[in-house]
């Protein structure tokens, strides 16, 4: 196992929770299941490194941003930019939120690994999240009714994909299943051969098949070229320019440690 893996195994057997920011060295963080394995891989390594002690929530994109608002955490990780009424409510309470982009992530759209479909447009994936196509024999599949896989309304990545694929004006289909996590859309299809979701390129394994976007795959290479369509960057987000600990965390992107973790992660790295 790699060294930034078993990070990341030290982590999860730490069982970082959700706290109120505290004084002293220790950081909080708190926010998206996609910029989750970096925090906490980022987490491990510097309470290895530094003797800082630092806690990680997964709870989405949306209460990240709430709990930075609200001073419960000194760094919200977020898959997606802060929405204007996050900054308005944020710049009311005192809170100047700056937001540090600390890798990019492709949003791959995943199948049955059972399912013949290895490639679908925009405008394909649109219509079915929609419910203007449900089944799989008008996109080049079997015969079969399309089980649709979306993230909760909180989600980061629900959001980009709203944004990038379905448009936000875009209803999505009622019959569509919701999930709270990238790990639960991907057990979900991997357990559905009529089923489609979407989850961060870095959570893709061999349970799923994730399948080309107006015939690009999506890799690291494509995502750092732009030419894979679904692709968005991942954000921690500060109470104004971040000092000290808080500073030397999230700028680890910057090292080459980080990188590495990133790079074995399965994300892009932007550095």
């Amino acid at each position: 196992m790699k060294m930034f893996r078993k990070l990341l195994l030290a982590a999860a057997i730490f069982g970082f929770t959700a706290g109120p920011a505290h004084a002293g060295d220790a950081i909080v963080m708190d926010g998206s299941t996609t910029v989750g394995p970096i925090a906490k891989s980022f987490a491990a390594y510097f309470t290895k490194n530094y003797g800082v002690q630092v806690t990680v929530s997964e709870s989405g994109s949306g209460n990240g941003a709430k709990s930075l608002i609200n001073g419960a955490c000194d760094i919200a990780n977020m898959s997606r930019g802060m929405k204007d009424a996050e900054v308005a409510a944020a710049k009311s309470k005192g809170v100047d939120p700056v937001s540090h982009v600390v890798a990019l992530d492709g949003i791959a759209v995943v199948l049955h690994p059972s399912n013949f479909v290895s490639a679908l447009t925009v405008d394909q994936i649109r219509d079915i999240y929609t419910g203007k196509v449900t089944n799989w024999n008008k996109v080049g599949g079997p015969s079969a009714k399309i089980v649709v896989i979306q993230r909760e309304s909180n989600s980061g990545t629900q959001d980009s994909f709203r944004s990038l694929v379905v448009g936000k004006k875009n209803p999505i289909t009622k019959r569509a299943e919701t999930q709270a996590s990238n790990g639960a859309v991907k057990s979900r299809v991997a357990s559905t051969p009529a089923a489609i979701g979407f989850i961060g390129l870095g959570f893709v394994d061999n349970s799923v098949k994730a399948i080309s976007v107006n015939g690009v795959k999506p890799s690291i290479d494509t995502v750092k070229d732009g030419s894979y369509p679904v692709a968005r960057p991942l954000f921690m987000v500060t109470n104004g320019q971040p000092t000290g600990n808080v500073k030397k965390l999230i700028e680890l992107n910057r090292t080459a440690d980080g990188k590495q973790m990133i790079s074995e992660l399965g994300y892009v790295n932007k550095y």
